[in-house]
């Protein structure tokens, strides 16, 4: 069986943020939950998050994952001292793999190596970077590691090693806390180095395994807010890379930011700078213009979101043209071959077939029959400063330009209301209904002077 213990304590000071090192977000998770997942695949036995600073946020934020085991670490006395925390409900016989929270972009494929030993081995993950500054270096003999030596311990010599330790390790349960009941803390910073089983493992010629990376940025740890925007990159180029293969059509892999999960048809083709959050789902033939934003939304086959447009929560039937510069709110749902133009904002409403909301409009807390016309400048007042209230548009009603429609109210079927008008009033079916003060022209008056 496997075990897998996840150390996620740290404070992270580098990060200069009220938010535990584990907690800042990329791609819209938080880092300690690309860890889970990517732990998951593997099917352990058992998950052990070991915490400490802001563990309430931690645990509350995956409160409702109850595949996971929580250990805390009270005092931050080393990585050893972490795993320690933890390994005591682990079974001696169980293979045990040590994670970092913060060590997101680790790939279940490259973690397989490490676990599929069965012996009373030690597995170690390794990388080749091109600068070391920060971690451990491997050190070899004759091309077997015999140890590892921290970089606040290392001289010059040992600093130039470009094979670093990622920390990521695997062996026998039971090996590993024999091993952890000798640690000592005899070093710059007094803390237990989990390292430092390596050095007991060779004193009790137990064979040590080294598997180096092929990709070594899937090892790096994220310490501050540069690394976590360089991870980001990394991790939406391979996510581009997985849609790419997948059929969905990318202007420009470089410039798109998928932070949650994205669903698609076939088809489909994507814009440059579009960010798609939460879960999203795209039919056939849909087409997402640049600059963007789509979260926790729908979008129906044959549908074209134009430029700068910014859809959240919402739901978008077939064949309907959005924007560009519209703005769709949480509430929204537009069923099939619904025009939405620019600079409309649609809110907790929905907008029946065929009908049309063409610029510069606000729809809100309202329901909009079929073929509907709505004109430029329409309102919707859906708000008295205290309460909201409903506007109800029935099929085959025009709205002229500039209307508002003071809530609640009903504009029966087929009613035409006269630009300009403020309707307080129901309007009834198949007649006009026009609201406007006189207009007069006054005598003499002349326009003031600077």
């Amino acid at each position: 069986m496997l075990s897998i213990i996840i150390l996620a304590a740290g404070k992270g000071t580098r990060m200069k943020s009220k938010l535990p090192k584990v907690m800042q977000p990329l791609a819209g998770r938080p880092l300690l939950e690309h860890v889970l997942l990517n732990a998951r695949e593997l099917k352990p036995s058992s998950i052990i998050v070991v915490y400490g600073f802001g563990g309430d946020q931690v645990q509350d934020y995956f409160k409702h994952d109850k595949d996971i085991e929580w250990a805390h670490q009270t005092e931050q006395l080393g990585t050893g001292h972490a795993v320690k925390q933890a390994i005591g409900s682990v079974p001696d016989q169980d293979r045990v793999l040590i994670l970092y929270g913060d060590v997101p972009l680790i790939s279940p494929k490259t973690l397989e190596p490490l676990v599929s030993n069965k012996n009373n081995e030690l597995e170690l993950l390794t990388a080749i970077v091109p600068d070391g500054s920060g971690y451990g270096r491997i050190i070899r003999e004759n091309n077997r590691i015999i140890g590892i030596i921290e970089e606040s311990d290392a001289d010059e010599k040992v600093r130039k090693i470009n094979e670093i330790n990622t920390g990521i390790m695997s062996c026998r349960a039971n090996q590993m806390k024999t091993w952890l009941d000798k640690l000592k803390n005899d070093n710059k910073k007094q803390e237990y180095y989990l390292t430092d089983i390596v050095d007991l493992a060779v004193k009790d010629e137990i064979a040590i395994h080294g598997h180096k990376s092929k990709i070594w940025e899937e090892s790096m740890g994220i310490n501050d807010k540069s690394e976590l925007a360089k991870a980001e990159r990394l991790l939406q180029k391979k996510l581009a890379t997985q849609y790419m293969k997948a059929g969905l059509t990318l202007m420009d892999p470089s410039r798109i930011d998928i932070r949650g999960s994205l669903r698609h048809g076939q088809d489909v083709s994507v814009d440059v700078n579009v960010v798609f959050e939460g879960k999203v789902e795209l039919g056939n033939n849909v087409k997402i213009g640049p600059n963007t934003y789509v979260s926790d939304s729908s979008i129906g086959d044959n549908t074209t979101i134009h430029a700068n447009s910014h859809i959240s929560g919402a739901s978008i039937g077939s064949d309907s043209e959005i924007g560009p510069f519209a703005r769709i709110r949480p509430g929204a749902d537009l069923k099939n071959n619904v025009k939405i133009g620019n600079f409309v904002e649609i809110k907790k409403a929905i907008i029946d077939d065929f009908s049309k909301v063409n610029h510069l409009s606000y729809i809100g807390d309202a329901t909009v029959g079929k073929n509907v016309n709505i004109g430029a400048g329409t309102i919707t007042c859906n708000y008295d400063g205290a309460n909201k209230h409903k506007t109800e548009i029935k099929d085959d009603a025009f709205i002229g330009s500039g209307v508002e429609l003071v809530a609640p109210i009903v504009i029966g079927e087929g009613a035409t209301v006269g630009a300009g008008s403020t309707l307080t009033k129901d309007a009834e079916d198949k007649k006009l209904t026009v609201e406007r003060s006189s207009q007069s022209t006054i005598e003499n008056w002349k326009r003031p002077k600077k």
